[in-house]
């Protein structure tokens, strides 16, 4: 899906140049790390084997997540690393790479339900794309979260 004044970039870590690479990696670290003020390990080695989505404007990144690829035949999609720029708020871009990261894993992994870690304050937003809370709230780095899962079943955000 591309809106008018973005276009969607899906890509293994490999596929990007090093200018690009730094400019997702800052943004992740500026917002995870120093706006939620949540020292942790953002490079945590998962990078490599996952794939990156990106909105960009151009050159500019927008938005992005990454999409972790099924292990086995039982295990799901993980969609993580959700963010979109401090500067690019309330224009519904996260809408928007949801609904990509979805028809990404969708496309790729058909047979697969879709996970992620969701920060328990957007609970309602996952909820709107066929998530469902499927543990209690637990701390991750000190900050609240819920496990949600999209079945295959579920219906398109």
């Amino acid at each position: 899906m591309a809106e008018a004044g973005y276009s969607i970039d899906v890509r293994t870590l490999d596929e990007f140049e090093p200018r690009e690479l730094y400019t997702m990696l800052k943004m992740r670290t500026d917002v995870f790390v120093v706006e939620q003020k949540c020292p942790y390990p953002e490079l945590d080695g998962k990078d490599p084997e996952t794939l990156h989505l990106r909105l960009l404007s151009g050159d500019e990144l927008l938005a992005c997540a990454r999409i972790s690829k099924p292990s086995t035949a039982d295990e799901p999609a993980v969609i993580g690393r959700v963010v979109v720029s401090p500067n690019h708020r309330g224009k519904r871009l996260g809408d928007a790479l949801m609904k990509e990261a979805i028809t990404t894993c969708e496309r790729l992994f058909s047979d697969h339900a879709i996970v992620l870690s969701a920060q328990s304050h957007l609970r309602r937003f996952y909820e709107t794309f066929g998530f469902v809370a499927v543990s209690e709230e637990y701390l991750e780095d000190d900050i609240p979260h819920i496990d949600m899962e999209r079945r295959l079943t579920a219906a398109a955000g």
